[in-house]
């Protein structure tokens, strides 16, 4: 796996326990991956020849990031080896407006678009849809950078002003946001994860609620069945995690990613085949493990880091306060806003999950409880 951050190092401990002989590709032996896996090389992911000889060791190349070049990757298949996802198929969350652009071909539904090099033409795109305009990045983006939701011609003007290529998108407004995970097999076996609600801040994923709730059958099966036609269409190999905005209109497609994904940590407990254990038997074309849920609820939160540092002291007050609750963390040292760790609660409502992994997300970050925090909970789950 070329990259060594957090999902790298979750995929460690899935290559693990099915006995697969695992390596990361790390920037430096502090990161996430490289501090619990054994196969770790260091290197340069920009770099062909740091690529070519960690790849020369091993029978599949994968990604836990979008960010190796493209030319990079070609030139590993042309070389012989097995890259999965192919370049081919990373070209679409390499690129973002060649993805709305295949997407749209393929007739998926997605927000209106167009490619947009001046303030004109933002004003323009405004003129047909309104303000505020939604300049995105074509390439480089992540977890809400890239991303600029401009007001006025001048906001616009002064994302222009910056050396970066960029698209104009409507402003959707949308009742909740959606994440569909799927897996496919170089052979054609697929499966798929239940639809899951999203919860952003700031374009910032800081929480997954597993199934989502109140999404109506109908419009679930809707969102899986995209996100399996978009893995054969795109000629996917691994996962594929298709993030939606569910609006009164219906469905529309906003982002994808090629790789674990955060909309997918909840299935490590509350999965009977985690994301990290599904991506590397896809990769590897093993039959695929069973997606199915393990509890009625599943709530995930993540934790970010603030101004204390002292996360990790907090450890044993949050196990002894819920001890159903399970924490992930990531080895990362801690400051404000930086995506450290997560915690997943299963339970028999969504409420009461949800309750429970805020509240010990909250205090592993601040020391502190949730304003709405209360004790049933953490007595539900001593029962």
């Amino acid at each position: 796996m070329v990259g060594a951050g957090q999902l790298a190092r979750m995929t460690t401990q899935a290559a693990t326990g099915l006995g697969i002989g695992f390596r990361v590709l790390a920037a430096s032996a502090t990161d996430s991956a490289a501090q619990v896996c054994a196969g770790t090389v260091t290197g340069d992911y920009t770099s062909l020849n740091d690529l070519s000889a960690f790849a020369a060791g091993c029978d599949v190349v994968t990604f836990d990031h979008e960010h190796v070049p493209a030319p990079h990757l070609a030139a590993l298949e042309q070389a012989g080896r097995q890259v999965r996802p192919s370049a081919a198929a990373l070209r679409y969350t390499q690129d973002k407006l060649a993805m709305r652009d295949r997407l749209s071909g393929l007739g998926v539904p997605c927000p209106r678009y167009t490619p947009v090099a001046d303030e004109a033409e933002v004003t323009k795109a405004a003129a047909d849809w309104g303000w505020p305009i939604v300049l995105k990045a074509v390439s480089g983006g992540y977890d809400g950078r890239g991303v600029w939701m401009c007001q006025t011609p001048a906001e616009a003007a002064a994302v222009l002003a910056h050396p970066v290529r960029v698209f104009a998108e409507e402003h959707v407004g949308f009742d909740t946001e959606l994440a569909a995970l799927v897996a496919r097999s170089p052979h054609g076996q697929a499966a798929a994860y239940p639809v899951v609600q999203t919860v952003q801040r700031g374009g910032v994923c800081h929480e997954v609620l597993a199934p989502a709730p109140g999404l109506p059958a109908g419009r679930a099966v809707q969102a899986q069945r995209i996100a399996l036609e978009l893995t054969a269409e795109l000629g996917v190999t691994g996962l594929l995690a298709v993030e939606f905005f569910s609006t009164s209109g219906g469905l529309l497609v906003n982002e994808l990613a090629m790789r674990p994904h955060n909309s997918g940590h909840w299935t490590i407990e509350g999965a009977r085949t985690s994301q990290f254990e599904q991506h590397l038997r896809a990769v590897l074309d093993l039959p695929l493990g069973d997606p199915r849920a393990t509890a009625p609820c599943v709530a995930m939160t993540n934790v970010f880091g603030g101004t204390d540092p002292g996360v990790y002291a907090r450890y044993t007050h949050v196990m002894a306060a819920d001890p159903a609750v399970k924490l992930h963390l990531y080895g990362k040292s801690v400051r404000p806003g930086r995506k450290i760790g997560h915690v997943t609660a299963l339970g028999d409502d969504m409420p009461g999950a949800r309750e429970r992994a805020i509240r010990a997300a909250t205090y592993l970050a601040t020391g502190k409880e949730p304003p709405e925090a209360s004790e049933a909970p953490a007595r539900e789950a001593m029962r």
